[in-house]
C-alpha cells in the first residue's frame, strides 16, 4: 500500500522499532537500544530518536523506568470484548442503516490533531466523511472520519452517497488492509462553529471527543475518526475488577 505523502522520519523509527518489538528483536523486558546507539543504527538525529520514542511510550510499547532505561512492554493490551466501544461501533457503522445523515465528503487539508497519528505532515490532504447521528430527529453524536489520500482513491468513500456496511469492512475488502487494533483518546473541548451548529449546542457548552486510531498489524493508522458527543448530553459509567 502506497501513501501519496511520506510520513515523517520519527514515524517510521516508531514503526520499525514496533516491529522488531513484534518480531521479537526486542522482547518485553529488555530494554531498547540507547539513544546514541539508536542514532548510530538508523543514521537519524538525536531530536528524531527521542520522539520516535516518546511516540512508542505515549501508545504503550515502551516505559521508562527510574534507573533503568526505556524497557520494552510488548503489544499494547487490547479490550477483548469491544462490542459497546464507540471506536468499534464507528468502523462498523452502516450509514445507509443508521438515523442521521451524510453532512460532508471532501478531500481537506489534514488537521492537526489527527496529522500526527496518521504519520502526515501538515497540510497534506486527507479524505474526510462527515457523518451526523441522530435519534428522534435531535442530534447526538458528529463523526468525522479521515483516510489518508492514496488509501480510497478510486473507492466509494469518496462518494457524496451514504456507504452501505462499515469503513473497515469496506477498506478490507477493496483495498486488501487488515485492521489490527484500535486505540482511543477521550478529550473535552469546546466546538468549532460549525460543529456547534450541527450538533445544536448553545454557546459555551463543550463537547467530548473520542478519537479513534484504526492500526493494522504494524502500528500504521489506516482511519482516523473523532466522535464529538455533546457533553450536556453524557453519562459514562464503567465497570472494573480490583486485582
Amino acid at each position: 500500500m502506497a501513501y501519496e505523502v511520506e510520513a515523517p522520519k520519527y514515524v517510521r523509527l516508531a514503526q520499525t522499532i514496533q516491529q522488531r518489538i513484534e518480531d521479537g528483536t526486542y522482547p518485553p523486558g529488555t530494554r531498547v537500544p540507547s539513544e546514541n546507539q539508536l542514532v548510530q543504527a538508523f543514521g537519524m538525529s538525536r531530536p528524531t530518536v527521542v520522539r520516535a520514542l516518546e511516540l512508542l511510550k505515549r501508545d504503550g510499547w515502551l516505559e521508562s523506568r527510574q534507573g533503568y532505561g526505556t524497557i520494552v512492554r510488548g503489544r499494547p493490551a487490547v479490550v477483548e470484548d469491544d462490542k459497546s466501544r464507540r471506536g468499534s461501533e464507528a468502523l462498523a457503522r452502516d450509514e445507509s442503516q443508521t438515523p442521521g445523515r451524510l453532512v460532508e465528503v471532501a478531500h481537506v487539508p489534514v488537521p492537526a490533531r489527527v496529522a500526527s497519528v496518521l504519520g502526515l505532515p501538515k497540510r497534506a490532504k486527507v479524505l474526510m466523511r462527515r457523518f451526523l447521528v441522530e435519534e428522534d430527529g435531535e442530534p447526538v453524536e458528529l463523526v468525522s472520519s479521515y483516510f489518508p489520500a492514496g488509501l480510497v482513491e478510486g473507492t466509494e468513500l469518496e462518494s457524496a452517497a451514504v456507504l452501505s456496511g462499515g469503513t473497515r469492512a469496506h477498506l478490507e475488502t477493496r483495498q486488501k488492509v487488515r485492521f489490527d487494533h484500535v486505540k482511543e483518546r477521550v478529550s473535552a473541548r469546546l466546538p468549532e462553529p460549525g460543529e456547534a451548529e450541527l450538533l445544536e449546542l448553545p454557546d459555551g457548552v463543550p463537547v467530548l471527543s473520542v478519537l479513534v486510531v484504526a492500526c493494522d498489524a504494524s502500528g500504521q493508522a489506516l482511519q482516523v475518526s473523532e466522535l464529538l458527543l455533546p457533553a450536556d448530553r453524557q453519562e459514562l459509567e464503567d465497570t472494573y475488577r480490583l486485582s
